[in-house]
């Protein structure tokens, strides 16, 4: 289901003490965005793939600082040499950011596929999260989107959020 900031908040994120690693990541994520100047200017080829480049590694390293062990780039889809971006395993999570989620030609059917790649090779996912950039909320909202996300969890059940970067 895609959800509002609001209900993402209330019901899949979890804080304080008891705080999981995908919600820990996306805090994570968002005080980077936050401390990130022009994060989310549109900056166009080469200057943008550029700026994510270095946005993700400085995630990957502040997240295997923060939980003492590298999550990042798992090839858990079977045979392919598919990646996704982080997997914790213990929380059965796919955690893929999808910055430009909000464009039509997004990587928002290859993650999904990377999803069921991993479900077919035997691993157990249970939640698929999306951390994007403001507008992907809106545009998965849309009816085809909505079907394929409603799909995924009545046949996979696999849960999925989108989480938007303020």
């Amino acid at each position: 289901m895609i959800l509002s900031e609001r209900e993402i908040k209330c019901k899949n994120l979890v804080e304080g003490e008891n705080m999981d690693k995908t919600s820990e990541l996306i805090k994570i994520a968002q005080n980077l965005a936050s401390d990130t100047l022009e994060f989310h200017s549109i900056k166009g080829p080469g200057k943008g793939d550029h700026a994510t480049k270095i946005f993700m590694k400085t995630i990957q390293k502040m997240a295997q600082d923060t939980f003492g062990h590298d999550y990042s780039e798992k090839k858990i889809s079977g045979k392919t040499n598919f990646a996704v971006d982080f997997w914790f395993p213990d929380e059965m999570t796919i955690v893929e950011f999808a910055l430009t989620l909000r464009n039509s030609s997004s990587e928002f059917h290859k993650d999904i596929l990377k999803a069921l790649l991993a479900v077919d090779s035997g691993v157990k996912v249970q939640r698929l999260f999306f951390i994007s950039k403001p507008g992907a909320i809106k545009r998965h909202n849309e009816p085809a989107s909505r079907a394929i996300v409603s799909w995924l969890n009545r046949i996979y059940d696999i849960e999925t959020t989108i989480v938007e970067l303020e």
